[in-house]
């Protein structure tokens, strides 16, 4: 059946100028649906991972997969409304978040409830809100807007003014402290700061800069440093039981699996739900299936940046770019800790994870990512058709 005559496409003519039809006909549907599966994955995910979690805190076996559904599904939502929005209003929205996300930020060290060592969360209504899981993609609007600005009319210090809002966020954030997201947002303005084309000697700058700061934090911070020492050097007194238990799951999966919700390793990892999510989907589906996965986040990738070639709106490049850079690095944090292949880091699987915050923040993120890689409507031999050629 051809995509004409698919049940979708029967109820939105190429012609029909509505909101929703030019939606459907300029966004990447292999994006969109790639997205999609992966949150169905975690609803899956969650409701197998999280019962003997939930039990262990003494709460009910469906605590977790309920609060999960009801943040999945408005995440859902607002990554397919953010995805119909003009690139206009999704640069006026993204500097919106990234105000707010900063006086939230701000308030942290004051009303943030300490876990385990950690100030990261806000209490409101119930639930904990993470202001930093926001400020990444609101950070990478804000940052493209001041750099595109800078670049196409020559006007304003926007190189200036985009490095100091990162030291800005940076400083917020290695208050909390977080140094797994500080890490993702350098390396995201990093590769905003390669596309948009800063001259090489800045980027060396940078570069040695940032590896001054990640020497400096090694000798500061007594977790950080033993987090690391711990994966270069393990031995017996190492405390590696999360990763130890993650390992055995990969083995326990083999090729094929336990099969679907038939894992039991995960009763005997702490954060099974959230930061080892990766390795209970290994030990119940396999390596063949994983690797599928795997391949799943990879699409989605080039997906994007190959939408991105294709258009020369340099905001769109710098913003869409960068949140991708974002969504790459953060999967393979995660996938790279449960593997031990990086030192363990509490990373969430992008959609997959559980995590009010994390999952509504990246459905805003991937929904400016589909709405920045929008084509232009095609010219068509309708009547009146070569006026519908305008990007949407």
């Amino acid at each position: 059946m051809s995509l004409l005559t698919s049940p979708l496409a029967s109820y939105f003519a190429r012609t029909d100028r509505s909101l929703i039809s030019r939606w459907w006909w300029t966004v990447d549907k292999g994006m969109l649906f790639g997205l999609l599966t992966l949150v169905i994955i975690g609803i899956s995910m969650v409701a197998s991972a999280s019962p003997a979690v939930a039990t262990r805190i003494g709460a009910d076996s469906t605590h977790f997969i309920i609060r999960h559904i009801i943040f999945a599904v408005p995440a859902t939502i607002l990554m397919v409304a953010v995805s119909m929005l003009s690139h206009q209003v999704i640069r006026r929205l993204g500097i919106i978040f990234f105000v707010g996300a900063i006086f939230l930020m701000m308030l942290v060290p004051f009303v943030a409830s300490d876990i385990k060592g950690a100030q990261r969360w806000i209490p409101v209504f119930g639930f904990s809100l993470q202001p930093s899981e926001f400020i990444k993609p609101a950070f990478a609007i804000v940052a493209a807007w001041l750099i595109a600005r800078r670049k196409q009319h020559e006007q304003g210090p926007g190189y200036m003014v985009s490095a100091a809002l990162y030291v800005l966020v940076v400083f917020l954030m290695l208050i909390q402290p977080d140094f797994g997201m500080t890490f993702v947002i350098t390396c995201m303005f990093f590769a905003q700061a390669f596309m948009a084309g800063l001259p090489f000697r800045y980027m060396v700058t940078l570069g040695l800069l940032s590896i001054v700061g990640i020497v400096c934090i090694y000798f500061t911070f007594d977790h950080v440093h033993n987090r690391i020492d711990r994966f270069m050097n393990p031995d017996g007194s190492a405390d590696t039981y999360q990763v130890d238990r993650s390992l055995e799951a990969f083995a326990n999966g083999g090729v094929l699996g336990t099969g679907a919700g038939q894992g039991t390793v995960k009763n005997t990892i702490p954060d099974a739900h959230a930061d080892f999510i990766f390795a209970v989907f290994a030990e119940e589906f396999g390596l063949i299936v994983t690797l599928l996965l795997v391949g799943l986040y990879g699409f989605i990738l080039l997906r994007g940046f190959s939408r991105l070639m294709e258009t020369t709106d340099l905001f769109a490049i710098l913003a869409a770019g960068g949140i991708l850079c974002m969504f790459g690095i953060q999967t393979f944090i995660h996938m790279g800790s449960s593997l031990h292949l990086l030192p363990a880091k509490g990373m969430t699987l992008p959609f997959i994870s559980y995590g009010g915050s994390s999952i509504v923040a990246i459905g805003f993120s991937m929904g400016v990512v589909l709405g920045l890689t929008r084509r232009e409507a095609r010219r068509t031999i309708a009547k009146r058709g070569l006026s519908l050629s305008t990007r949407v």
